[in-house]
């Protein structure tokens, strides 16, 4: 059977999308349909002295929204800072960006990376970890799936009285985490590094699909964004065949988005894994609805 997958291709991985080849090992079709687009929105590349980190002249990129040449120092002072937090791989792109320049790795490399090493490296989910592993440090939380779960974690492990934990985040991120941290006392300092919007073919891409395809028998959502972005166009392209689609969320966050707007989420993934989706998905569709085609 036909399943339409909303969501970003991996970066950097050659072959199949991991969600596809899964899918395809119970039987179904799976096709990806990029719904988001993420932009680094950034300032001319500069060249100064940041003297209260004795860096000498550097080049170096920097971001906007708030993202001012004191905010970006904060990389390279560990020594203000409790830990990280990366909820999202995009956060951890706005690092590799600024550790482009030759000077700005090598510094990297020799002090600042074990220095964050020595202090907590929190993560949501596997490809964040794995792209947190990339710049060379330790992650913690991996497994956690949800920012809620993350959350939790922050909270047993760490002390109120630490210095802040730095969290780069996104311009529409979900206020869970900075809520629980507040709520129990640990500080936390949030920049934003990059901004989310829709991905500017979406709308041609779902209508192509639907006309070639016609009403697949389940659509998934990896994103409360995906859900704001795709939903109204779902529905409409789907038209009488829309109370036939077995809708899936890729955890409960993006399902509870679903469920807001009224949809029938028929799975949610146990973890947040083209395994557990897969797995999901090929029981919900197990016993499909009548007149639905493969």
């Amino acid at each position: 059977m036909h399943v339409l997958l909303l969501k970003e291709p991996r970066d950097g991985e050659s072959g199949p999308d991991p969600y596809i080849k899964e899918l395809a090992t119970h039987g179904h079709k799976a096709t990806l349909i990029p719904v988001l687009s993420f932009k680094f929105v950034s300032l001319n590349t500069l060249s100064d002295k940041v003297n209260s980190i004795n860096m000498g002249s550097l080049n170096f990129c920097i971001f906007c929204l708030q993202f001012k040449m004191s905010s970006f120092s904060q990389l390279f002072q560990p020594e203000k800072h409790g830990g990280l937090v990366f909820t999202s791989p995009r956060a951890v792109e706005a690092v590799q960006m600024c550790l482009e320049a030759e000077e700005r790795r090598e510094e990297w490399n020799s002090s600042v990376k074990e220095k964050w090493n020595s202090k907590s490296i929190y993560v949501v989910g596997k490809a964040t970890a794995a792209l947190v592993g990339s710049l060379g440090l330790k992650a913690l939380g991996e497994d956690t799936g949800t920012a809620d779960v993350l959350s939790r974690l922050i909270i047993e492990r760490e002390d109120t009285n630490i210095p802040p934990l730095f969290f780069p985040c996104g311009s529409i991120k979900r206020e869970v985490l900075p809520t629980a941290l507040k709520g129990n006392g640990v500080p936390l300092e949030t920049l934003t590094v990059y901004q989310t919007a829709e991905h500017p073919d979406l709308e041609k891409n779902l209508k192509n699909y639907f006309t070639e395809q016609g009403a697949p028998a389940s659509v998934a959502f990896f994103s409360p964004s995906g859900v704001k972005f795709c939903l109204e166009a779902v529905r409409r392209l789907s038209g009488d065949r829309l109370t036939q689609i077995e809708f899936a969320a890729i955890g409960p966050t993006t399902r509870d988005a679903m469920t807001a707007e009224g949809l029938r989420v028929s799975c949610t993934a146990e973890k947040p894994t083209a395994e557990h989706l897969a797995a999901a998905i090929a029981k919900a569709l197990q016993q499909p609805p009548a007149g639905r085609s493969a």
